[in-house]
């Protein structure tokens, strides 16, 4: 189990750059599905990536259990968007879910040697396809591993990238809008598929468009614009924000 904790933070692209983030401060706890919700260009992807160490704050500090995000980046992933991802790319689902396990830090070299490997006979490959195996029936899609990634609809696809982000070994994970675009069906099997993720243990902070009763299926709220407008359980987010008619001004209600 892993608790992450960022302090304080700002972040600007540039100097001179108006600051995407201002005084961000939160708490991911173990077990639990943090929505963070917000308006497009509010920061949440921006803020997703200082999370997972792929862009630095200007100011303040990301810890694990202690220990600070340099020394434990290991133990966060992230998901992208799905639009993000070259959905044509003439591979399997079980090939892409196997990607998972060359890590961001592998060079070129390293990509190349996991492929071969994963070719060839051995212990090694039995533990790794055991490994692919597993996960893909974690997220319900063992039958779908011989397909291609073009032949499959909009859900089955966020599942597997879902599977390939759960082959690294972290016990946080940040999922940038995993159900933007999805049909009501797909949506609900999503959720239900990372309620089953966090009741296991792990952390989730999930970048969402949800609002009104939809937010009920996460166990925090963090409501993001360049800043923290409020945070909470579900009930206590929405009610500060009707309080001061912050729905309507910012026009979450479309959400």
């Amino acid at each position: 189990m892993a608790t992450l904790i960022a302090k304080d933070l700002y972040f600007s692209y540039t100097k001179r750059a108006k600051p995407v983030l201002n005084d961000i401060s939160i708490e991911i706890k173990p077990g639990t599905i943090t929505a963070l919700v917000g308006p497009n260009g509010a920061g949440k992807s921006t803020l997703l990536k200082l999370l997972q160490g792929q862009n630095k704050p200007d100011q303040g500090e990301i810890s694990i259990n202690g220990n600070s995000l340099s020394r434990s980046r290991s133990l966060v992933a992230i998901m992208p968007q799905r639009s993000s991802m070259n959905w044509d790319f003439p591979i399997t689902v079980e090939k892409l879910v196997a990607l998972g396990l060359v890590t961001q830090s592998d060079s070129q070299n390293k990509f190349v040697s996991y492929f071969k490997s994963f070719t060839n006979r051995g212990k090694s490959r039995t533990n790794r396809c055991c490994d692919i195996e597993a996960t893909m029936q974690r997220v319900g899609i063992s039958d779908l591993s011989k397909r291609r990634l073009d032949s499959l609809s909009g859900g089955q696809q966020q599942r597997a990238l879902l599977a390939k982000t759960l082959m690294s070994p972290a016990k946080i994970f940040l999922l940038d809008e995993p159900c933007s675009a999805l049909d009501p069906p797909s949506r609900d099997e999503f959720i239900k598929i990372i309620r089953q993720l966090a009741d296991s243990g792990l952390s989730l902070l999930v970048s969402s468009h949800d609002w009104g009763d939809s937010l009920n299926n996460y166990d925090e709220v963090i409501v993001l614009d360049n800043e923290i407008l409020a945070s909470g359980t579900p009930e206590l987010v929405q009610n500060k924000l009707d309080d001061i008619s912050f729905v309507q001004e910012q026009s979450y209600h479309k959400y």
